[in-house]
């Protein structure tokens, strides 16, 4: 090849690298620079205010800032955490109302704060999407709460079976083994004065993760304890890194947190992998699978391929260990998170406790085992409940997205936009819920939750509309048990060394712990 040719291939090549570069450049430009302002420019015309859009970061720097200011010291003893756990938000809803947007980097994404649009986006889950910029997100928790349409609704269908209240009941005896392990600790550790100090909230995580270990797998908390431990570094590290701009591919690249959340992302599919194998071989020994949640899934799941005479209609393996992990994570931090918080609710409130104590006596008397049936008749219980979950819910928003143009109300969202609910701020709006607003009244649930937000989706600590949480009823009976067989036994208040500092650490936990004195009856 001559010299000549040699040159006009270089230069062909050096053309199309350089074209390759402007188009990729271009194309970057577009997603830091162009389409941002093209979408702060609509959502300005439809009288939405934010700040205005700063190039890649956004309000990130911010947020960033001044959620780190809000943990850096406890807060005064009060029921308003917004400030501490959402404070950002907190303040853009002060300043610009509740019509606004924050940039999440170039991302803008809306505060939906009319209950009538809350619901249509809870229930028109087909046109607002669970948001999946972050793929970070799916080491956490995978599983239907990641799914969107057809997807979702098969894994729901294949689900659903396992949370039915007939096999609730049939969970009830692990629900009271493991209560009864906690209380027999603490009842260990009470002194010769009859009370001890004692930080509850190690150990109602440790009740939580015992009780969906047992529940959903048939083992006990000393066997899954690995599988937790490993999901609450998991969750640490994730909520590290939504707090930074998203910037797509950066979990390819090979950094100190992205190679620890993928060792432990393997390590627990791993374990629970052998878990379901296990099951799977012993069910087929024995052709009969265990009445706890993985083998009620493997039952329908097989049930359902049966049916359909096609494996595509079934679960995989990766997705059973997807819906495994779901219950893990899941399972364990939303019920510890209530019931920590209630616990602490009731030790400020002593005449509510009482109350509850003397209901809970009214309706097991001194049965330190108590019944399925009882547990409905517990209504100052469920209030209590209902205002903890109210006041301290365990994420303070949901999150959606557009994926095509959409109208919602008077508005039209372009695609790409997020949609907040911000659970924490509708929970604490007094124009919904009165000036008292952001204290702890109870009765506000005496005629039940559609009596008390007069119809309107302005409480849902569970979601809400066809995706409401599915394991709600599990996590609200095993609350129920737990907190019945507590106050049977011991009554509580404030040590003098509580601090209170809700944070969020994907759930809101006390973070600095729970400590009570703790009475034994």
């Amino acid at each position: 090849m001559t010299s000549p040719e040699m040159e006009a291939i270089y230069t062909i090549l050096g053309v199309c690298v350089s074209v390759g570069l402007l188009v990729y450049a271009w194309g970057v430009l577009g997603w830091v620079w162009f389409k941002p302002k093209k979408l702060e420019k609509c959502l300005n015309q439809q009288g939405l205010k934010g700040n205005p859009y700063r190039i890649f970061s956004g309000d990130m720097k911010e947020i960033a800032k001044m959620a780190k200011d809000a943990v850096s010291k406890p807060m005064a003893l009060l029921d308003n955490i917004a400030p501490r756990i959402i404070p950002y938000y907190a303040h853009l809803a002060d300043k610009y109302g509740k019509k606004c947007y924050v940039w999440l980097g170039p991302m803008p994404m809306v505060f939906i704060r009319d209950p009538e649009l809350i619901k249509e986006v809870l229930n028109k889950y087909y046109l607002f999407l669970k948001n999946k910029d972050n793929p970070l997100g799916k080491k956490l928790a995978r599983g239907l709460v990641s799914y969107d349409k057809d997807q979702w609704a098969k894994h729901r269908r294949l689900i659903n079976p396992a949370f039915y209240s007939e096999k609730l009941k049939l969970m009830q005896p692990a629900f009271l083994l493991s209560c009864s392990e906690m209380l027999s600790k603490w009842e260990g550790m009470i002194n010769v004065s009859g009370s001890c100090e004692l930080d509850v909230w190690p150990d109602l995580q440790c009740l939580t993760c015992d009780v969906i270990s047992r529940t959903a797998f048939g083992s006990s908390y000393e066997e899954g304890k690995r599988i937790f431990q490993l999901l609450n570094e998991q969750a640490v590290h994730f909520v590290e890194a939504i707090r930074q701009v998203y910037i797509p591919g950066w979990r390819f690249v090979p950094t100190k947190r992205n190679r620890r959340m993928n060792a432990i992302e393997n390590e627990v599919k791993s374990s629970i992998r052998v878990i379901i194998e296990k099951r799977m071989k012993a069910a087929g020994e024995t052709n009969k699978n265990n009445d706890d949640l993985l083998g009620i899934l493997l039952e329908s799941n097989l049930r359902e391929i049966k049916q359909q005479g096609d494996e595509g209609f079934g679960m995989s393996i990766d997705e059973i260990i997807d819906e495994c992990i779901l219950f893990y994570f899941a399972g364990q931090e939303t019920t510890s998170a209530m019931l920590v918080w209630t616990m602490i609710l009731l030790s400020r409130f002593p005449d509510w406790q009482a109350r509850a104590r003397e209901e809970v006596l009214q309706v097991f008397g001194d049965n330190k085992n108590p019944d399925f049936e009882g547990l409905n008749d517990l209504k100052v219980v469920t209030m209590i409940l209902y205002e903890s979950l109210r006041l301290y819910p365990p994420v303070a928003g949901l999150v959606r997205r557009t994926i095509e143009e959409t109208r919602l109300g008077e508005m039209l969202l372009p695609p790409g936009v997020m949609l907040s609910l911000p659970t924490l701020l509708m929970h604490l709006d007094t124009e919904i819920w009165g000036e008292d607003s952001k204290e702890f009244k109870p009765e506000r649930f005496r005629e039940g939750i559609m009596k008390a937000t007069n119809g309107k989706q302005v409480f849902f600590p569970f979601g809400g509309g066809p995706r409401i949480c599915i394991g709600q009823n599990f996590a609200l009976v095993e609350a129920k048990m737990a907190l019945a067989m507590i106050l049977q036994r011991f009554s509580f208040r404030l040590s003098p060394s509580y601090a209170h500092a809700p944070f969020s650490r994907v759930m809101t936990q006390p973070q600095y712990g729970a400590p009570l004195i703790m009475h034994s009856l």
